[in-house]
Order: C-alpha cells, then structure tokens, then sequence
C-alpha cells in the first residue's frame, strides 16, 4: 500500500470513530451539561498518559470559550494537589478503557468530598463509569494503529466529544465574539478579532478600480499590477462588481470567449459581498470564510464604496498594517 493510500485509510478509520461516537451520545451529555452550567467555580480534567494529554487540550479549549476549567495529574492529585479540588467543583475523567488504575483510585475521594464527576470512556461498564454521575461514551470501532495498541482514533474521537462539551456550553452561556475577545487580550488572534475594517482596509490609489467598459487586456494589466487578486469595477462611484483571479480563469478556458472583444462588465460577479466600514475584522473573517472570497469590498452606511480588504490584510504576515 502506497504512504498516500494508507495515509487516507488512517484518516477513514478516524473518520468513522467519530461517527461511531455519535450514535453513542445520549441523555447523559445533557446531565453533563447540566452539571457543567450548575457548577459555581471550576470543571477539573483528569487523565493519564495520551488522555491526559487530550484533557489538556479540552481545559485549554473550555478555558478561552468561557468554561474555568483545570488540568490534574491523577498521579499528582493523590500526593497533595487533590486540594486544589472543591467540592463545588466538577470533575471530567478521561480513560478509554475506564480501568486506568490511577485515575480509578482517585474517583472514591472525589465521591465522598461530594464532587460531582462525569466520565469520557469507551467503556461503559467499566469502573469509571460506575463511578460517575454522567457518562460520556466514546468507544470507537478500531484504532488507526494496525495493531491496535496506540491510542489513535480513540484519542480523536475523545477530543472530538471535548469539543462538543466546549461548543453546547458556548451556546449555554450566549458566549459572543467579544467574550473570546476579552479572554485573548495579548494574543494576535485577539487583535485581528477586534480590530475594525477600516483600519485594515486598501483605501484611495491602492484599490484596483475599473470602469464597466475597461477592456480584458487593460482589466489584466491592473490586476497584475496590484497583485491582489482582485479588481472593482466602478461606475460613477458605484460599486458595480467585482474580477477576480477565478473570474479570469473561467473566461480563459472558455475557447470559444473572444477575450479582445471582452470587456469588464462582462467579466465581473455582479453585486458582489460588501461589508460595512464600521463592523469588525472578525465579521470579515467570517464573511470571508462563508462564502469562500479572499477580497471583500469594504462601504459605509450609505452604500458608498470606501474601500477594499484582503484576507493578506488579516492574515499575512500575522500583523495588521493600520493606517496613520
């Protein structure tokens, strides 16, 4: 088997763990998610070996969509940091087989210190799972490793069900984008996120502009020299459409387009997608992203074009270039 072939066969097994976990979810989610909500300070993740690190990507990814969460060691927990557990607290015990010894000694305490726990198992008759409140099932059909023995699709579908607590908790708690905002204040995924269009945006002899009557070659020449991808074409200050790298493709394959006798107004996309001056680079992001464009014309409340965002003017060099 080529590395190509085995590479996506790795990724099928992978695939169908998560769509076996799916089948799995039941009512217990929906009380995980209740004990989730219900709890005043923090969910506790606690797992050994590949779990332990899947919890720690769960805490990270619960932590910055609004959920306080806490990474412990079990081993750590039962040689002094169990006391950073309150009883208010929650607990979110990953182990596949739900037999790992180390995290199955801990779980007694946590129960008669009155925390609630819920258990990430592919085993639902195991120990953890007679221990828990809520169990969260996650078995898969078989691992990636041929011989089942490295934890593969069982760590990805384990994080798969983090993700889902992460994202129905999101939806609970009406966690907005200002929220994600005002938890990545240092960080530059922070600063793209809050940041307005107008600040990022092409203005003035930067845009690519041409008429509606601006021949094929003519269009070419100015998209070449902007180097972004993208042309607008204008009509009296009016935004009538847009060129793209794609548009010209389309027409150029197209043998039986004279391309000399072509001109912008019918090369363009039509009325295509604006955003407005005033919202932010996150609502770009977005837009961008939905319907699959790269350059976004950018307008004011009027209709009226200011200007021309690029998903390099995000994204680029990992810095925003603002205007003086």
């Amino acid at each position: 088997m080529s590395s190509l072939a085995r590479a996506k066969e790795v990724l099928q097994i992978e695939a169908e763990g998560i769509r076996a976990v799916i089948d799995q979810l039941d009512a217990d989610f929906d009380r995980a998610i209740e004990l989730i909500m219900a709890c005043p300070t923090r969910l506790i993740i606690t797992g050994i070996g590949k779990s332990g690190i899947i919890g720690q990507k769960i805490a990270a990814t619960l932590n910055s969509t609004g959920t306080p969460s806490l990474f412990l060691h079990p081993v750590e927990a039962m040689h002094g940091d169990l006391g950073i557990v309150a009883p208010s607290d929650v607990v979110l015990a990953i182990s596949y087989s739900g037999e790992t010894s180390e995290l199955n000694l801990l779980m007694p305490t946590l129960k008669s210190r009155g925390v609630k726990t819920i258990a990430l198992t592919g085993n639902g008759s195991s120990t953890l799972a007679d221990f828990a409140d809520a169990t969260l099932g996650a078995a898969v059909p078989r691992e990636a490793c041929p011989w089942g023995l490295a934890p593969t699709a069982s760590t990805t579908a384990a994080l798969a069900v983090g993700d889902a607590l992460a994202v129905v908790l999101m939806d609970k708690k009406n966690f907005a984008a200002s929220d994600f905002r005002y938890n990545h204040p240092g960080g530059s995924l922070g600063e793209r996120l809050k940041v307005k269009v107008s600040e990022v945006m092409m203005t003035d002899a930067e845009l690519p502009v041409v008429t509606p009557q601006t021949s094929f070659a003519d269009a070419v020449a100015i998209l070449d020299k902007k180097n972004i991808g993208a042309v607008l074409v204008l009509e009296d200050s009016t935004l009538r459409g847009i060129i793209t790298d794609g548009d010209l493709r389309r027409l150029i394959s197209d043998n039986r387009t004279n391309l000399a006798e072509i001109i912008a107004s019918q090369m363009m996309t039509p009325s295509p997608k604006t955003i407005d001056e005033g919202l932010l680079a996150a609502d770009a992001l977005s837009i961008m992203q939905r319907h699959e464009v790269t350059a976004l014309p950018v307008t004011n409340s009027a209709g009226a074009l200011c200007g021309l965002l690029h998903l390099h003017d995000l994204l680029g060099k990992g810095e925003f270039r603002l205007l003086v």
